[in-house]
């Protein structure tokens, strides 16, 4: 007797959710099911991959440009023309996709848009099929939304007035639990990709756009070219034309970043940019060189700015290559949220930005983020100064950055310590991030910043690594598990007295706080805080 013939689509294992039918079409999941069965075997292999590069930097302690690529590197190649679309995208939005996010964002001003479905989105079910829904109501302009709270009705601009979508799925690490193909659980990535492109492909190019996509959590340029493949094979499977797609690179991980130039190549006939980040990729530093000794010890999270020796060769070198390659070059995340009660806050936190966003664009960036929609005049004014009527400045090569690989990874050469208020802060937005992630919220307004899960991961990293490298505080106490779990307990007794039993109750305090010093006190480091706390998550 012969073996049943394999589904062929998608199965969902989940609560049905208003509307799904409209995203979850047989046409759509059986898509969904020939990515997965063409590409997770691949994607298997390189996570496997991973693990075996973490385990050579181990050995060494040390990170190289690699000597196989040196002919890419040496090469006279240029990524495809930028659409139009993609052109101008000094300032661009960051959010998740609920339905207020979806229509503020596009409403916002920015050139773009980031449509997270990865760290500032939690991977509820009903956040990755709902956070598609309102995509597609978007780009038929069949979208609204009255907030129940305030009365407050929001609605769509003129079209020609919004923020052009580039959009974000999961990385190559996390699989989705309520979707599964012959068995086994469809990649994360695979799912977000899937469904947003085979629903908004050609609805895109039919309003003279496209489908322009951010690749997180990136670690070789094998995985780049795993998404090449994948890109290829999806516009013809829809039988748009070759070269469509759009993608822009985050460079938040430290091995990327020794791969900048093989990411666009491998990419090349889809490669829109590269982006520069901050979290994710200290995060990347700790995670990869964790056991390298003193000189790989950060300090305090937020010491460590773009203007740190090594994050300066960074952003450099990631301007540099760009450029060089004619792909525009996105700098970092202004996460300041406006407070609405006090202005001096304000004011301060306003100037910081200018300064950033002055910065970057003097360095030769192209654009730049912000998390929220008041920050958009602000970075906008601090490229249009630098660009004036110019969509981007990618004609400045900055051939004068001479980055070596040993400047990416000299982190003692910031003149900063970590520092006992350094723990606290960890430990608290460690907390407070995770407890509300665990009730479906991925961007969460912490002490006036917007953190993500790469807020959560330097956080938990930088506990994990000072007590694993018995750093001693300025006040004489050093780091170890007791004065984690001590100051965990302090931050979940003030958090209690705060917002009273009740609320405390309802909420996920005790998990997060348990979760929290799961990650960070382990012998056995967590790669990603989200697997395990996928596995807590309800939905």
């Amino acid at each position: 007797m012969s073996a049943p013939a394999p589904s062929p689509a998608a199965v969902v294992d989940a609560e049905p959710l208003p509307r799904q039918e409209e995203v979850l079409t047989e046409a759509a999941l059986t898509f969904v099911a020939e990515l997965h069965r063409r590409f997770t075997p691949r994607r298997d292999e390189l996570l496997a991959r991973r693990a075996e590069r973490r385990a050579e930097i181990a050995r060494t302690s040390t990170l190289d440009f690699l000597p196989e690529t040196a002919d890419i590197r040496s090469g006279d190649w240029q990524v495809a023309p930028s659409p139009a679309a993609l052109n101008d995208r000094r300032v661009e939005i960051t959010g998740p996709t609920d339905r207020k996010m979806t229509i503020n964002a596009l409403n916002s001003g920015a050139k773009v848009w980031l449509a997270d479905f990865e760290d500032a989105s939690a991977p509820t079910w009903e956040n990755v099929v709902l956070g598609q829904l309102n995509l597609i109501d978007a780009y038929t302009r069949n979208i609204d939304f009255t907030d129940p709270g305030t009365g407050k009705s929001y609605a769509l601009k003129d079209n020609d007035e919004l923020a052009t979508v580039v959009m974000r799925p999961r990385g190559w690490h996390l699989n989705e639990r309520h979707l599964q193909v012959d068995g086994a659980q469809v990649p994360g990535a695979l799912v977000d990709f899937g469904l947003y492109f085979f629903h908004n492909a050609q609805r895109l190019l039919d309003l003279g756009k496209g489908p322009y996509f951010y690749l997180p959590k990136t670690e070789s340029h094998l995985e780049a070219r795993l998404w090449n493949d994948v890109f290829v094979f999806a516009q013809d499977y829809v039988g748009i034309p070759p070269g469509t797609v759009r993608a822009t690179v985050l460079i938040e991980t430290i091995t990327a970043a020794y791969e900048m130039e093989e990411i666009l190549y491998e990419l090349r006939d889809h490669a829109s940019g590269l982006n520069a980040g901050r979290w994710d990729y200290l995060f990347s530093i700790v995670k990869n060189f964790r056991d390298g000794g003193a000189r790989f010890v950060l300090p305090d999270r937020n010491a460590v700015t773009m203007t740190a020796p090594f994050m300066r060769a960074y952003t450099e070198l990631l301007v540099r290559t760009c450029h060089k390659r004619g792909a525009h070059a996105i700098g970092g995340m202004a996460a300041f949220i406006p407070s609405r009660r006090d202005e001096e806050v304000n004011k301060v936190a306003f100037e910081k930005v200018k300064a950033d966003k002055d910065r970057e664009a003097n360095d030769g960036f192209d654009g730049s983020w912000v998390a929220h929609p008041d920050l958009v005049p602000i970075a906008m004014a601090s490229f249009d100064a630098v660009l004036g009527e110019k969509p981007n400045q990618k004609d400045r090569l900055r051939e004068d950055v001479d980055v070596k690989a040993a400047d990416l990874i000299a982190i003692d050469s910031l003149d900063a310590k970590p520092t006992y208020p350094g723990l606290v802060n960890a430990v608290q937005v460690g907390i407070r991030y995770i407890e509300a992630w665990l009730r479906g919220l991925g961007a969460v307004a912490i002490f006036n910043l917007m953190e993500d899960a790469a807020t959560a991961e330097i956080s938990r990293s930088q506990i994990w690594q000072w007590i694993n490298a018995g750093v001693e505080f300025d006040d004489g106490e050093k780091a170890t598990p007791e004065l984690a779990r001590r100051v965990a307990a302090e931050e979940l007794a003030n958090i209690r007295a705060e917002i009273g039993e009740e609320a405390f109750t309802a909420g996920n305090w005790q998990q997060a706080h348990d979760l929290l010093l799961q990650v960070a006190l382990d012998e056995d480091y967590a790669d990603f805080l989200t697997l395990p706390a996928y596995e807590q998550l309800r939905g």
